[in-house]
Formats: C-alpha cells, sequence, structure tokens
C-alpha cells in the first residue's frame, strides 16, 4: 500500500493512495507518524489501510496539499554509493579516490529531524550560504523496535520506503568539516520526505537476487535531467544498514534511514568534481528540483530566498588560565 498524509479543507489527514490517485481517508486518523509509532509494524499498518478501503473515498490527489509522510523520530543519513563517495570528496575535499575505511562499515551521520520538508513545499536557502545542492536518495523507516539485529531479522523492522532529498549547503559543508566534524550546518536547514510512504510488501517484486532493490532514480534540475542511478548500485542493503544502526543501540518506530546519495548525477558535487568547475551550477531562489524513484513517486521542491545569518562573533582565543 502507499500512505499519504495530506491537509485539505484545513484538515490534516491519512490515506491509502490509489494506483489512480484516489485518496481513501484511513477513519479517525489524522498522524501517520502516530501510526507508525504505534510499534504494531507493517501488519499492523496494513489492517489500518485496508480499513480505509470499506469506507466512501476521499479526493484526489491532485486537489491536495501532500505533507511529509511522517515526522521521525530520527534521521540517519548514510552515504552506500561508492560512485557519490569518489566524486564528492573530489567536490569538497579535493582528493581522489574511495578512503579504503569507508568499506569496513555503512557510515551515516544524525541529520535534523525537526527540518522535514513534504513534496510541493518551498525550500529556503540556508543562511549565508550560496552553493546549494539537492542529493537523490530512498529511505527506509522502522516500524518495530529492535537492537543488535541481523539483517535477516531487520527486515521485519522496515515499514515502508519514501523519497529522501538530502537539501546540501556544500560551501558550508566544506568549512565546517575542516574542523574533524559535519556536515553540521551545511545538512541543518531542509529535508524532504515524499510522496508517500509505499509499504515494505510493495517493492518486494523490484528485489534482485542479491538482496538488493532494484529501483530507478531520476534527478531533474528545472526541468533538465540531470542524473539517473539504479537504488541496486548501493554497496551495502537496508537491512544490513538497518542493523548496523541498531548495533549497540536501538531503532525505534519512526526513525528514518536515507540511502546516501545516488551516483550518476545523484547530485551536483558529484559531477563538479568529475568535470572539475561548477557545472551545472550551485542552486539558487527560483530553481527547481525533481527526484523520481520508480515504485515510489516523485518529489518537486523549488528553492526561495533564505534568512539572513544572524552575525556571531568569532572563537576567542583564550589565555587557558587554571585556578
Amino acid at each position: 500500500m502507499r500512505f499519504a498524509t495530506y491537509a485539505h479543507q484545513h484538515r490534516t489527514r491519512v490515506a491509502v493512495v490509489e494506483a489512480d490517485g484516489t485518496l481513501f481517508p484511513l477513519p479517525g486518523a489524522t498522524s501517520l507518524t502516530d501510526l507508525v509509532r504505534s510499534g504494531g509494524g507493517l501488519p499492523a499498518l496494513l489492517d489500518a489501510g485496508a480499513a480505509a478501503l470499506d469506507v466512501p473515498p476521499g479526493p484526489h490527489v491532485s486537489r491536495v496539499r501532500l505533507l511529509p509522510p511522517l515526522q521521525p523520530s530520527s534521521v540517519r543519513d548514510f552515504v552506500a554509493f561508492e560512485e557519490h563517495v569518489e566524486g564528492v570528496r573530489r567536490s569538497v575535499d579535493g582528493v581522489s579516490g574511495v578512503p579504503e575505511q569507508w568499506y569496513a562499515a555503512p557510515t551515516f551521520y544524525f541529520t535534523n529531524p525537526h527540518a522535514i520538508y513534504g513534496p510541493g513545499d518551498d525550500i529556503p536557502m540556508p543562511p549565508g550560504s550560496t552553493a546549494l545542492d539537492y542529493e537523490l536518495e530512498v529511505a527506509a523507516v522502522i516500524g518495530r523496535e529492535g537492537s543488535d539485529l541481523t539483517p535477516g531479522q531487520a527486515r521485519d523492522h522496515i515499514i515502508g520506503y519514501t523519497v529522501f532529498n538530502d537539501w546540501s549547503a556544500r560551501d558550508l559543508q566544506s568549512a565546517e568539516m575542516k574542523v574533524g566534524l559535519g556536515p553540521c550546518k551545511g545538512k541543518d536547514t531542509a529535508t524532504t520526505l515524499g510522496p508517500y510512504l509505499v509499504t515494505a510488501d510493495e517493492l518486494e517484486p523490484y528485489r534482485a537476487p542479491d538482496g538488493f532493490l532494484r529501483l530507478a532514480l531520476t534527478a531533474e534540475v528545472n526541468g533538465e535531467t540531470v542524473g539517473k542511478d539504479l537504488l541496486s548500485n548501493m554497496s551495502w542493503t537496508f537491512e544490513e544498514m538497518v542493523a548496523y544502526a541498531s548495533r549497540g543501540t536501538r531503532v525505534v518506530p519512526g526513525d528514518v534511514l536515507g540511502s546516501g546519495t545516488c551516483g550518476h548525477g545523484g547530485c551536483l558535487a558529484e559531477l563538479w568534481g568529475l568535470r572539475g568547475e561548477q557545472t551545472p551550477p550551485p542552486l539558487g531562489p527560483g530553481d527547481s528540483v525533481t527526484l523520481t524513484v520508480e515504485g515510489i513517486g516523485t518529489i518537486s521542491n523549488t528553492v526561495v530566498a533564505g534568512a539572513a545569518p544572524v552575525a556571531l562573533p568569532t572563537g576567542r582565543r583564550r589565555s587557558r588560565e587554571r585556578p
């Protein structure tokens, strides 16, 4: 099933989305986040969706405002595409190749769960940035709590998938990561999720014999295709990434785990690294980005002007006096 969260006639609703775009609202449900966090996992969500199909249909999806499918408990963003690492490393850090340590484990960082945007929302420029970039990803959503999971166990903890755009201020990212932390403010302003939460069972027909989901990925900027890849070019499966995320801790319902950016134009920075110049140029106000994932859907956003940065002093060089 495909689930949408949407606003219509001043109300927020949750609905099953049929293939023709007809919405079937879930009786009494106003938050897909709450349904996911109930901890019942995929069976409970499918039962709730089945109940919606027994009531009269609601509006067509074209007549509502789609919201982010859910508000994540946390957002881990992995970096699972070798081609992306190679291109962006050359662009951001000025070095070639993929670090050998990258192959040792599916690395991730935590990004901001309080800056979630939906399909169609305007995306503000991060304060102080003049080099905004998109990042085409797919995200898995956790539906059951678990700790120290094996990849086999992890599959039962994934409730569904959604499209994920990790908006990135490349100039802020490059400056901050020189300190040895990051990406910090380079990733802090916006993440787009949507258009739907597609339940895990819906994507099983796309699963290849090696366990990877073979989904076509496409990125467009201002109507021009700039990137194409396959999700199956990931170096780890989602189940392996969930297992790693749960190691020594826990994953909980509502956690979102991004695949990391795909290769072959999954972001502008990769192309800049390959070409040695900023072509296409960084995103700015007025630019639109459309990301499509086979089997899940399409999200489109337009960049708008953001707030000016509030002035702060530089760090003080202290005497290091002791009492």
